[in-house]
């Protein structure tokens, strides 16, 4: 007989084998061990994916209200510092203007980064068509 030969029901003694409810009982506790395992695993991927997500967000609210709250107010001030120091107002605001554009931008390129590190639950994706091939190949 060979490795991939099952044996015969006659060469199988008696007490070894199992009645087709023992049997079903079996598949069945097994597929919920395996559906519940499967769960598992796509609550964890999807767990480091919230993570990245929520940073990104985070990232885009404060660079949101920096942008709404602050700018009206430190740019007057700041602005009006630089033409204390001898530099035309005109230029004064031009450079605290370009300073905020900047610090957006800076955040809003963090913000990206952070959500393109979102994937989709590639293992569980795998884990579950791999089972679904199996389960067709039983049937």
């Amino acid at each position: 007989m060979s490795g991939t030969e099952r044996p015969r029901a006659q060469d199988v003694p008696v007490d070894s084998q199992r009645s087709l409810g023992e049997l079903f009982s079996d598949a069945t506790r097994d597929m919920s061990t395996l559906v519940r395992s499967e769960i598992e695993l796509a609550k964890s991927e999807i767990k480091i994916n919230v993570v990245h997500a929520a940073k990104g967000s985070g990232a885009f609210i404060v660079a949101g209200a920096l942008a709404f709250f602050a700018f009206p107010f430190l740019s007057v001030a700041i602005a009006y510092g630089i033409h204390a120091l001898g530099l035309g107002l005109g230029w004064s605001f031009l450079i605290v203007g370009g300073a905020y554009l900047l610090l957006a931008v800076l955040l809003a390129v963090f913000g990206i980064m952070s959500f393109k590190k979102v994937r989709p639950p590639q293992r569980t994706i795998r884990s579950t068509q791999e089972t679904v091939a199996t389960l067709k190949n039983v049937g």
